[in-house]
């Protein structure tokens, strides 16, 4: 098979595309011939050698990716045989080297979810990851047709899901992104707002059109100068929600973190959503990812969303890296074999 292999930590063109041995299964694992796998921003964290990414640095030579989708065509021994021609997705986890950017991939059986024949590979790895994320987020808050929601980062993976999630619900949505083409996709998303958040002037024409209207909520996913004019947008007793800070490396950038006393001035709760509590609102543990999962993948699978994704050959796999490092894709990223 062919493989994007990492031999040295570095810039993106230390990932190589090249021959490396079929893996086998081992018990209670299968092998999938990849159609799709997923890249996450982590990737190139641990690709660069950083080593307070969440996932830890793998042992080199690694072959990185976490999250791969396509058709079982071996078994491990004592694995159900029931899997064998099924197509199917997995999260591979928590791991510091996943094996996913590769024609063949080794997950555990437990981790397998079978793909609906009305859902493509590369939109079920924009919903393995990225889709039970998105409904983890919204775990924090129920919208209504009352609702003014802002979506900082809405042209990528999480946020086009968050648009049409909170449009499906009635909410009014505010899209942000960065540059013209983002702005374009997320009004095509129905973001009944989109602007660029480059525009100096982009929160009072949010107010402007808003006519008034203050928001309720804030999907915090960039963090910096965004999100502090975001928040301030926010009505008394609004919630800012925060579960990345991708605009980290840019002017106003890194996680922002208000004082409490702000907060408490404005009568706005500010709070990290990701990790363990998001978890516990859909069983905890293990259970509670395999939950979002099922969920999220249902959605897809149903139409009630769409995934935003952004395929590239396998072998431009540091292309993908380049451009998820200059904000330069929408949506999910995937490597198509």
């Amino acid at each position: 098979m062919h493989a994007i292999r990492l031999h040295a930590f570095g810039p993106a063109e230390n990932l190589r595309h090249e021959r490396a041995e079929d893996p086998v299964p081992g018990p209670g694992r299968v092998r999938v011939a990849v159609a799709a796998a997923g890249v996450h921003l982590v990737d190139t964290t641990q690709r660069a050698g950083d080593p307070g990414n969440p996932y830890g640095l793998p042992e080199l030579p690694a072959v990185p990716g976490r999250e791969v989708a396509g058709t079982v065509d071996a078994l491990g021994e004592g694995t159900d045989p029931r899997w064998l021609g099924r197509r199917v997705v997995a999260h591979l986890g928590r791991t510091a080297s996943g094996g996913g950017y590769a024609e063949l991939a080794v997950v555990d059986a437990a981790r397998l979810h079978e793909l609906p024949d009305r859902l493509a590979e590369d939109h079920a790895i924009a919903m393995i990851g990225t889709g039970r994320t998105a409904l983890g987020i919204l775990g924090f808050t129920e919208l209504g047709e009352d609702d003014v929601v802002i979506v900082p980062a809405a042209a990528g993976g999480i946020g086009s899901l968050l648009v049409q999630y909170a449009k499906n619900a009635g909410a009014t949505v505010v899209g942000l992104a960065g540059g013209p083409a983002k702005v374009a996709h997320v009004g095509a998303l129905g973001a009944d707002v989109a602007l660029d958040y480059d525009d100096p002037e982009w929160a009072e024409r949010a107010r402007t059109a808003l006519w008034g209207r203050a928001a309720t909520v804030v999907f915090d996913g960039v963090g910096g100068a965004v999100a502090r004019a975001a928040v301030d947008l926010l009505a008394p007793g609004g919630l800012h929600l925060v579960f990345g800070w991708s605009a980290r490396g840019t002017v106003g950038a890194g996680p922002w973190e208000p004082e409490p006393a702000w907060l408490a001035e404005r009568g706005i709760t500010s709070r990290n959503v990701l990790g363990p509590a998001m978890l516990e609102r859909f069983g905890g543990g293990e259970t509670g990812i395999r939950r979002l999962e099922e969920l999220s993948l249902a959605d897809a699978a149903a139409g009630r969303v769409v995934p935003a994704v952004q395929r590239f050959p396998l072998a431009e796999a540091a292309a993908a890296h380049r451009a998820l490092e200059t904000r330069g894709t929408i949506g999910k990223v995937v490597l198509v074999p």
